[in-house]
């Protein structure tokens, strides 16, 4: 057991500064496994600590490793099962209770009086042994200090001297002593167990021998008794001064104690007063206002520049002030308490002041700007509001700190904001108006009849007459046979290319005029509301946006934060369209009096408001802008679509005199004049597609119309109504040129050319009729089979039959005839058209070809007979070019 002892102490618990006071082999009771060491310890390092150490022997090899450790002072009971019968077993409870079974019951008893003495020494706590004797308890020596080698200044205890000392290698002799007493005995090294008992046995042998050769001097043990008495009281006395050192010294360890705790609670102190330090300054720094912020928010000049921005300084910083994120518990001090009652109140008033001061301004914007009226009103120029919007700008970062201070005044402001400025817009919108209507219509004749009338320079023109001239029947215009499109039906006479430009250039100044004064004023909403003008995605129709008109624009804010509006662009939408609620409908009346001057005005206005939409929505197609102009151009394009839808109904209720002859039909001629005119004003037009399904349904009524008069003409022959017509309308398309009507200008063509050849059919007939008749006779024979050489044969188409059919038809004769069909063609035809040498030449040339077909046959049928008409083609030419310089 030694040796193992010794090998413990060097191979585990040395490395780790640690002393093997006592060690038992043990197993666990009630189980079959391997056996183990359990090894009391202590420390050689202060504090010491005491540990019950559990040691198993490796699976692996042949040397011992630690397994598990107990702290001593985590023991509880030691329970030795048994205090009278000796017992191998013993249990120790520590989180848990170990039960254990000793190799031997002195094993176990040295190591449980091991466990008594350490847990005397060490142990303020003292452990409960139970089932110990107490007789063997009162026996165990006592615990012996121990010097730890090297100078450190640490005391072990140790239990009996084989615990205490420490090994020591042997020296030479003691090496030559053991060598002989081994060699002795030859079963030593393989029967140490022997051996050990046999040295045991001699040892007994001389300590008795020895005990007897001093007893056997009486006088020598008189001496040792007296020794050992004394030696016994100089024991007491150390005990007893070892006692007062250990009461010493736990007094003075209970006053280190003391000690430690006051220090740390010193520093935990002084910690404690750098984090308020550290609070306090974090305050002051982040919510003390300075004088002169406060003096400017309560009574800072908001007139000048320089008392805005103080102003504007102050509130931001009154601002950083409330919103400084206070940490955990800042808000229950009552000192921070007060600070934000402070600011909350000097918030509340400035904001009171500012929201006062700038309705003031908003007042004195109204009647500074109605001033100006006057002078505007004799031009068609709107007033320019950009000092004012300069002047406001000046208070934009303040409202932006209101908006995010205090929205209810914010949108109280914008509320007022909208109220004021609409009657502003209102009033100068509407005077802009008249100026613009007057200038359309004059104080003339023609003004008065639109309802309107100017006198000592005041406008007092009628919107509802206006109104009335919307719905007005076209049945009150010019008769449609003087005029089959609607012009305003004074384009003979009132009307003519100047007015219809001098209108295009009114409405143009109308639309350039209102385009800046709406987009300058919803950059100064934005900039001064601080309102972001981005793209939104779910837009707000017009209809929507004019609920805030009538006071539905309280329903744009509740409980501080927009309600209804999806983003702050709807909301400037929304404004701009209370302020300008009156330029759609004034805009609309005006399209409508332009529509009463001159239903062409209508393609003039589609073109400027096609151009003034498509630049508006590059720049943005939710703006309030862009959706009034967009309107506006529903309202202009519905009046091009009634423009055209009147012209095709005027065409299909055309009627015609029976008496007179036809000539190019009035619709025809309007056709021309308005593709000319819209090919004019659509000239690089941003809806050419519109105009271009207006031709296509014009120039299908006017085909449609053309055939149904040319049914209906009595006068003149239908072929000539349809082949003038339709010549002037190829001819009108070849000039103008339009892309969408090349078929259209095909099909004209080919009517026209079918019906120019009918006509010289029906008109020239048959000239030569006899000889005609008679040549239909030779080509009859031919086709029954008769060879052309033999028709001469046949007794009624012989040579003699055929001289004397020619003999009816001399050269004058034929010249007389063409001079009457001259005569009759002239008749038929229109001058406008001069189509009269065309149909002439014609004719001469279907002449011609009959004459040629004529000859023809005779060659072929009578040939050698010397058979010849009795005039020539020249003659033929001679008789139409005469006819035609003598007419």
């Amino acid at each position: 057991m030694t040796a193992i002892k010794h090998a413990l102490q060097r191979d585990i618990f040395t490395p780790n500064d640690e002393r093997l006071l006592s060690i038992v082999n043990v197993c666990k009771a009630g189980k079959k496994k391997r056996n183990c060491f359990l090894c009391a310890t202590v420390t050689t390092e202060r504090p010491v600590q005491v540990n019950v150490v559990k040691v198993k022997k490796s699976d692996k090899g042949d040397f011992y490793k630690r397994q598990t450790a107990w702290a001593l002072r985590d023991l509880a009971v030691v329970d030795a099962k048994d205090a009278v019968k000796e017992n191998p077993e013993f249990d120790l409870h520590f989180d848990k209770v170990y039960k254990w079974v000793a190799s031997s019951t002195v094993e176990k008893n040295t190591f449980i009086s091991c466990i008594w003495k350490l847990n005397q020494r060490y142990l303020r706590k003292k452990i409960d042994f139970i089932n110990v004797s107490s007789q063997l308890l009162e026996e165990l020596p006592k615990v012996a200090e121990e010097s730890v080698p090297s100078g450190e200044n640490q005391s072990v205890a140790g239990g009996d001297e084989e615990a205490v000392d420490e090994y020591q290698e042997l020296n030479a002799r003691e090496e030559q002593d053991i060598e002989i007493m081994m060699e002795g005995c030859e079963y030593a090294i393989s029967n140490a167990e022997a051996f050990a008992e046999k040295l045991s046995r001699e040892l007994q042998v001389l300590d008795g021998a020895n005990i007897q050769s001093i007893m056997a001097s009486e006088k020598q043990v008189n001496i040792l008794m007296k020794l050992l008495d004394e030696a016994l009281k100089e024991v007491d006395q150390i005990e007893l001064k070892l006692s007062s050192y250990e009461e010493m010294l736990q007094s003075v360890k209970e006053q280190m104690d003391q000690i430690s705790e006051s220090n740390h609670l010193i520093h935990l102190s002084n910690t404690n007063n750098v984090k308020l330090l550290s609070e306090i300054e974090f305050l002051v720094n982040h919510m003390d206002l300075a004088k002169g912020h406060i003096k400017a928010l309560q009574e800072g000049d908001l007139t000048s520049s320089r008392g805005i921005e103080a102003c504007t300084n102050a509130a931001d910083a009154l601002l950083q002030c409330m919103n400084v994120a206070l940490r955990p518990g800042h808000d229950m001090l009552h000192a921070v308490k007060q600070q934000q009652q402070r600011f909350s109140d000097l918030r509340e008033q400035f904001a009171r002041r500012l929201a006062s001061h700038l309705n003031s301004v908003f007042v004195q914007q109204g009647h500074d700007q109605s001033s100006t009226l006057a002078q505007h009103s004799v031009e068609l120029t709107l007033p320019n509001h950009h000092p004012f919007h300069r002047d406001l700008l000046r208070y934009a970062k303040l409202m932006e700190w209101l908006k995010n201070t205090d929205y209810g005044k914010y949108e109280g402001l914008t509320r007022n904001y909208m109220d004021y400025l609409s009657r502003l817009y209102e009033r100068e919108i509407k005077d802009f108006f008249e100026v613009a209507k007057i200038k359309m219509t004059g104080t003339t004749r023609e003004g008065k009849k639109f309802g309107l009338h100017g006198s000592s320079g005041k406008l007092t023109g009628s919107t509802s007459s206006l109104n009335k001239l919307s719905v007005q029947s076209s049945g009150n215009r010019r008769s449609q046979s003087s005029s089959l499109l609607d012009m305003g039906n004074m384009s003979a006479s009132d009307l003519d290319v100047a007015d219809r430009t001098k209108f295009d250039k009114i409405f143009e100044q109308v639309l350039s005029e209102l385009e800046p004064l709406c987009l300058a004023e919803q950059d100064f909403i934005s900039k001064f509301f601080k309102l972001q003008q981005h793209q939104s995605t779910s837009g707000t129709t017009t209809n929507e946006a004019e609920e805030m008109d009538g006071g539905t624009s309280s329903r744009l804010y509740s409980s501080g934060v927009p309600q209804t509006i999806s983003s702050e662009k709807d909301m400037i939408r929304q404004m701009m369209t209370k302020i300008f609620r009156c330029t759609e409908p004034e805009l609309n009346n005006l399209i409508a009096l332009g529509d009463k001057i001159d239903s062409f005005n209508s393609l003039y206005m589609l073109v400027k408001m096609s151009h003034h939409v498509w630049t508006a929505q590059n720049v943005d197609p939710a703006s309030f802008l862009s959706t009034t102009l967009g309107n506006v151009l529903v309202t202009v394009k519905r009046n091009f679509d009634k423009c055209i839808s009147n012209q095709m109904k005027q065409m299909d209720e055309v009627k015609i005199s029976k008496k007179s002859k036809v000539g190019i039909l009035p619709f025809v001629a309007e056709f021309e004049e308005f593709a000319a005119l819209a090919e004019s004003i659509f000239k690089n037009a941003e809806r050419r597609g519109d105009l271009d399904k207006a031709y296509i349904k014009l120039i299908r009524a006017v085909f449609v119309s053309v055939e149904k008069v040319a049914n209906e003409s009595q006068k003149t022959p239908r072929d000539v109504v349809m082949m003038e017509n339709f010549h002037h309308i190829f001819a009108t398309l070849s000039r103008l040129k339009i892309s969408c009507l090349e078929a259209e200008k095909k099909e004209a063509k080919q009517k026209y050319t079918e019906h120019l050849q009918s006509y010289v059919i029906y008109s020239l007939g048959q000239p030569l009729e006899k000889l005609n008749h008679f040549f239909e006779g030779v080509e009859a024979r031919v086709a029954q089979g008769i060879r052309e050489e033999e028709v001469s044969y046949q007794l009624a188409f012989n040579k003699q039959e055929l001289r004397k059919v020619i003999k009816e038809y001399p050269g004058k004769e034929v010249k007389k005839g063409l001079d009457n069909l001259y005569k009759k063609v002239d008749k038929h035809l229109c001058e406008e058209e001069n189509l009269l040498q065309v149909v002439w030449h014609s004719m001469q040339d279907e002449f011609i070809r009959q004459y040629k077909h004529f000859e023809g046959l005779i060659a072929r049928c009578y040939p050698g007979s010397g058979i010849t008409m009795e005039f020539t083609i020249q003659d033929i030419l001679d008789y139409c070019s005469s006819i035609a310089q003598s007419h």
